[in-house]
């Protein structure tokens, strides 16, 4: 997995190109760790090129809510694509997660 760092206007960009799996879900909740998020801000998670999402993956994405949320910050999930989200409405994350095309 590798996960691209930009910025825009309302807040950092993490593009996760790859699969999120139990082998590197860690590194993405560390890379959050390591972001200062302004109140206000929203983090935009760019999925344009996730491959693959499994149950490590999905908890990394709601730690990654959780870490915005204390920050008083906002996520959304951009560019998610049709596998992760199927599972994303199966579990009710599409009601937590903002998601952007």
């Amino acid at each position: 997995m590798d996960i691209g760092r930009r910025n825009n206007i309302t807040g950092p960009v993490l593009e996760i190109i790859g699969d999120l799996d139990y082998s590197n879900a860690t590194r993405l909740r560390e890379l959050l760790l390591t972001r200062t998020l302004r109140p206000g801000q929203r983090l935009f998670l760019d999925l344009a090129g996730l491959t693959f999402c499994d149950s490590c993956g999905i908890t990394a994405l709601i730690a990654a809510r959780g870490h915005t949320h204390a920050a008083q910050a906002d996520i959304a999930l951009a560019a998610v694509p049709a596998h992760t989200l199927r599972i994303l409405r199966l579990v009710g994350l599409d009601q937590i997660f903002a998601l952007d095309p």
